[in-house]
């Protein structure tokens, strides 16, 4: 008679499942040295567990335009202040209507949230004005600034010049020349201004006889203009129509302005960044206008670069401020580089305004409140005491009902938590993730998650045990039916998270990108951890052996007679017989 066969060998999988364990703890390893390498140890945190600035922006009526306040425009300005917010590295802020006409705020606690603040609170549309008139900050008691027949005033000595930048692009045609030298695209910084000694204009020009009502109330207004205080600056309307000429303050108080109306927009500007020449050494703004900027742009500087100073200046006026007034010497178009005594933060500040400046309505700071992390530390409190708890129920289940095979799921658990934390902790400076009390409440759900997956697995072993086989081939066979379990499981849960996170806004958000990280680390967990731990356990007496502890006690769960033996009864005894 043939000797029996002999049972295939372990497969792969169960031979070798040193290299998944060795995988994962490499992971494990490396995430949690990077963490510590980056000095971010722990998770950063949002608005409600850290504290902050919450501020309300309160829409104010066009001139006009009495139906600007819609839904789109609302709509509009959350993006470009999101955007604004964000561009400053603040992570996890919130920008939300509110009603028809207000926009909160809320700015989590940080190293920029002051200078976003300041910016969040500079909301009024962006524009590019030609420079009229300038002179220092100062009220002029005198008035006596000059304006000609067509409303400008005429200064005869040029403002002195600090600030210079080169490097520019000019149209095909531009072949602008001043005082005989030729110009290469060159824009001017002007930032100190020469005033005359009664801190006048410096204008030389007469009005003609008669001076329209409009130019005169100008004249007054730029006469009694104090940029010097605070309070002066704030008196600046930023209610003018952008086809009206106005005043306007420099963003350093130091200087005021005569404007004419806007020839260009902040939304013609396609995008704009602050780079480091190389060359010169020195930080600059490089701005790129769109199709129908460009074509503005060329015709306005094409008009300036044949005036004197400082009626050859372009102001970038935002919120009734002037945050650069660049002379242009010739005809520029497409894009333009704005240069001179930058530091890094001064520049991005500019590239930041440029970008993000153009909003289709106008704010005023409705009410700023400092938000506490005391009721956010309460409520984590709170969330974290109920999470231990829940964690001890399952804890008790699993030992209760599964036993020896608690162990598993407790140390895969483990596993979980720790790649959990580090991803968390390393996301917060890579893409701007803060833990917020709905990410936490997204944590505690997947410890269900990630249980869940390791009792599917558990069952089908022990199914497979109820049917005679010994634990070996139970935990290889047993693994393709839990397998497909989970993963089908998991998609569920992962594809919810996606559309949650893509549906929704705000704190919300952090609970759906808590929710489907976790539910593909559990994933990891189970493939690289659970799977492998529960081959090597195999093989252990312990396990193997069916101990009344082991939780794969074939007698507890009605194993019935291995397959094996129940063939051998059928074969002949009596040697006769044979």
């Amino acid at each position: 008679m043939a000797a029996p066969k002999k049972g295939r060998g372990p497969s792969g999988g169960q031979g070798r499942p040193g290299r998944a364990l060795a995988l994962i703890l490499i992971a494990m390893v490396a995430l949690t040295g990077g963490m510590f390498l980056s000095g971010h140890t722990a998770p950063r945190l949002g608005i409600d567990l850290a504290g902050g600035t919450s501020i309300t922006l309160k829409a104010k009526s066009q001139p006009g335009k009495p139906d600007a306040i819609n839904q789109t425009n609302m709509d509009t300005a959350v993006s470009i202040i999101e955007r604004r917010v964000n561009g400053l590295g603040v992570s996890e802020a919130e920008v939300q209507t509110q009603g028809r006409d207000n926009i909160i705020v809320n700015i989590p606690k940080g190293t920029n949230s002051k200078q976003a603040r300041e910016q969040v609170g500079t909301t009024a549309q962006l524009y590019f004005r030609p420079v009229l008139a300038v002179t220092e900050g100062k009220a002029t008691p005198t008035g006596t600034a000059s304006p000609s027949a067509s409303g400008s005033p005429t200064p005869s000595a040029s403002p002195s010049s600090k600030e210079s930048a080169s490097g520019a692009k000019t149209s095909p045609s531009a072949s602008a020349t001043t005082q005989g030298r030729a110009v290469t695209g060159a824009l001017t910084k002007d930032t100190s201004p020469s005033p005359s000694a009664s801190g006048t204009p410096n204008a030389s020009a007469s009005p003609s006889a008669s001076v329209d009502p409009a130019t005169a109330e100008l004249q007054k207004k730029f006469a009694a203009l104090d940029c010097s205080t605070k309070a002066g600056r704030a008196k600046v309307g930023t209610d003018v129509k952008p086809t009206d000429a106005t005043v306007a303050c420099s963003s350093e108080g130091d200087a005021k302005y005569v404007l004419g109306p806007a020839e260009v927009s902040g939304t013609d500007v396609d995008s704009a960044k602050a780079t480091i020449d190389q060359q010169r050494g020195m930080w600059i703004v490089q701005m790129d206008f769109t199709d129908k900027g460009s074509k503005k742009f060329q015709q306005i500087t094409s008009k300036l670069s044949t005036q004197q100073s400082p009626m050859n200046q372009f102001a970038i006026a935002l919120d009734g401020e002037v945050v650069s007034a660049p002379q242009v010497n010739e005809t520029l178009s497409g894009s333009a580089e704005i240069s001179g005594s930058f530091t890094q933060q001064s520049a991005q500040d500019l590239a930041n305004v440029l970008s993000y400046g153009a909003l289709p309505l106008s704010f005023d700071e409705d009410t700023v409140t400092t938000v506490t992390a005391a009721l956010g530390g309460e409520q984590l409190q709170a969330g974290l005491i109920a999470g231990a708890i829940g964690l001890a129920l399952v804890v008790i289940y699993l030992v209760a009902y599964y036993r020896g095979l608690a162990l598993i799921a407790l140390l895969s658990l483990a596993a979980s938590g720790v790649l959990t934390y580090t991803l968390m902790a390393l996301l917060g400076p890579a893409i701007g993730f803060a833990l917020n009390l709905p990410a936490v409440c997204g944590a505690i759900v997947a410890i269900g998650i990630t249980a869940d997956s390791f009792i599917v697995y558990f069952e089908r072993i022990r199914d497979e045990i109820r049917e005679g086989r010994t634990l070996r081939p139970a935990v290889e066979r047993a693994w393709p039916r839990a397998r497909r379990t989970i993963l089908v499981s998991d998609f569920v849960s992962f594809l919810a998270a996606a559309v949650l996170f893509i549906v929704t806004v705000g704190k919300v958000q952090g609970f759906a990108f808590t929710l489907g990280l976790t539910t593909l680390l559990d994933v990891v967990v189970v493939f690289l951890f659970t799977k492998p731990v529960m081959t090597l356990m195999a093989r252990t007496k312990f396990f193997s052996s069916g101990h009344p502890w082991s939780g794969l006690d074939p007698k507890r769960l009605g194993a019935k007679p291995p397959l094996r033996r129940s063939r051998r009864v059928n074969a002949p005894t009596d040697p006769k017989e044979a």
